[in-house]
């Protein structure tokens, strides 16, 4: 159907498109007819882009690490910049990530937010085309553009839809993460001025010197650790979950995360491999103390938000682990991880939206017992509890057991702390979960509350199929991935090699 098509052009541009269309087109005196053209004209741009980007999953060519869909047109070819699109088994399931979760997003907004609903819709809808285009990107001044892009409609969402204190936390999101991208912004320049390239592919086989890796693997590191979260750069992300709107919180930990363990994966493993060897033990570090301490913060949380962004804390530290072990099993298991936790802290942050909706409350003292009034609701919050736990037959338990193992033959004490991680994280969704849904229902504000109307049970059926799909056949997933996996961990395992047999040739000049 789209032979010859600009396939990936059409998934990030579409949602612009339908921006803009919002923008010009949906007009009237009414509001609330305004109000209602901007939400089922975001909705249907939103449908529409995800059924496109479907094929790309079934087109997608298994087995080969080759980028796939390529477009490539000149952009400014004085500097040797073009606009140049394609995606592999890495970046081609999170562009499905972002399209699927986008329609979701919109659809649990619907009664929620009530004003500037036009521009709220504008805003969705452009973070749409900057995640997708991210994601496509293979030269780095695309990259770069989209990846800053993103902070744009997100800093909008925070702070104007966002809670009482969302000024705050949308500027602290802001100029934490801007921070980070400055410095990736000198360590492109850099490359450019060492390389004349900016050309991703031709990048990712170009042997940078050892000592000038170190300083573009920091340029990067800061960047990635603070969009992961990594620990102690993650204390934006409470914050900023608690005063977002409920859907964009679900794109903040759905896809936003996401895109700094894409960076790690696509740029510091394998066009910095030999620094990323050498600092393989600092992201082990902090990456454990972020699993650990983070998992003990949320334990002592009144929050359902906050504990939940905690959890994305620690989710996140089993993802860096996975990626650093470069072994096929640990960034497999951190690529099932990021899928994973990109549906099921999404729909846990919708769970928390649906009781919030009704009662105006996030605090978890003020429930208990809504088993009696929301029996649905609670099948639904057990399904996405357990799957955050890892219970076996759900997507979390997959990406968990995957990381442990790589973390296992990479370092024994990295595999058996994450472990005790992963044993608090058990211990504080169990929690939150018994004394929300179970106990008696003794408050009287919770005795009309209703149980989930068919909007929400649309929201969350493709979810809930999603995370038993990943849980019970990942090989549908594994093997998209797997071969560019392997791509990148050959590169890495040649570089270190090369690293060797230089290193042996220096100390033995006479032979």
């Amino acid at each position: 159907m789209f032979d010859g098509a600009p396939l990936l052009s059409i998934i990030t541009f579409l949602p612009l498109v339908g921006a803009l269309a919002i923008l010009l087109i949906v007009q009237s005196d009414d509001p609330e007819i305004l109000a209602r053209n901007a939400r089922y004209g975001a909705l249907w741009t939103s449908l529409v882009t995800f059924v496109v980007s479907i094929f790309l999953w079934f087109g997608f060519e298994r087995g080969t690490a080759d980028f796939q869909y390529i477009e490539h047109v000149e952009w400014i070819p004085d500097f040797n910049i073009s606009y140049q699109m394609g995606v592999d088994g890495i970046s081609m399931p999170f562009v499905l990530l972002s399209t699927l979760l986008t329609p979701i997003c919109i659809l649990a907004s619907w009664d929620s937010i009530k004003v500037r609903v036009k521009e709220y819709m504008i805003a969705f809808l452009v973070l749409e085309t900057m995640m997708v285009g991210m994601f496509c990107a293979l030269d780095f001044l695309v990259f770069y553009v989209f990846f800053e892009g993103v902070l744009i409609p997100m800093f909008l969402i925070i702070g104007i839809w966002g809670g009482a204190r969302r000024v705050y936390s949308a500027f602290k999101f802001f100029l934490f993460t801007l921070a980070g991208s400055v410095l990736m912004l000198l360590a492109i320049l850099a490359i450019y001025f060492e390389t004349g390239t900016t050309d991703i592919q031709v990048l990712l086989t170009t042997p940078f010197p050892a000592e000038m890796q170190k300083w573009l693997w920091f340029a990067f590191f800061a960047s990635f650790a603070v969009k992961v979260p990594m620990w102690p750069v993650h204390t934006w992300l409470p914050d900023a979950h608690v005063e977002a709107p409920t859907a964009g919180s679900v794109i903040l930990a759905g896809v936003l995360l996401k895109m700094g363990g894409y960076g790690f994966l696509r740029f510091s493993l394998p066009m910095l491999p030999l620094a990323s060897a050498d600092f393989a033990i600092l992201v082990y570090v902090l990456s454990v103390v972020a699993v650990i301490y983070t998992s003990l913060v949320a334990l002592a949380q009144e929050d359902m938000k906050k504990l939940i962004a905690y959890s994305s804390v620690a989710h996140m530290g089993l993802v860096t682990v996975g990626i650093f072990t470069a072994t096929q099993q640990g960034i497999e298991g951190a690529m099932i991880q990021m899928l994973s936790h990109g549906v099921v802290s999404a729909a846990l942050f919708l769970v928390v939206g649906v009781v919030y909706d009704r009662m105006h409350t996030r605090l978890i003292e003020s429930y208990g017992g809504l088993v009696e009034r929301m029996p649905a609701y609670a099948v639904v919050f057990m399904v996405f509890m357990l799957a955050s736990v890892g219970l076996p037959g759900t997507s979390g338990f997959i990406g968990e057991f995957l990381v442990l193992v790589g973390a296992f033959q990479a370092n024994t004490w990295v595999a058996l702390l994450c472990a005790t991680g992963m044993v608090l994280g058990a211990a504080y969704m169990l929690y939150l979960y018994r004394r929300v849904i179970f106990g008696k229902l003794t408050k009287q504000d919770l005795r009309s509350i209703m149980d989930l109307n068919w909007r929400e049970k649309v929201i969350f059926a493709p979810l809930i199929a999603i995370v038993f799909w990943m849980g019970i056949y990942p090989a549908s997933f594994l093997e998209v991935m797997s071969a560019s996996v392997a791509n990148v961990i050959e590169q890495y395992q040649s570089a270190q090699i090369m690293s060797e047999g230089s290193s042996l040739a220096a100390f033995r000049p006479g032979e």
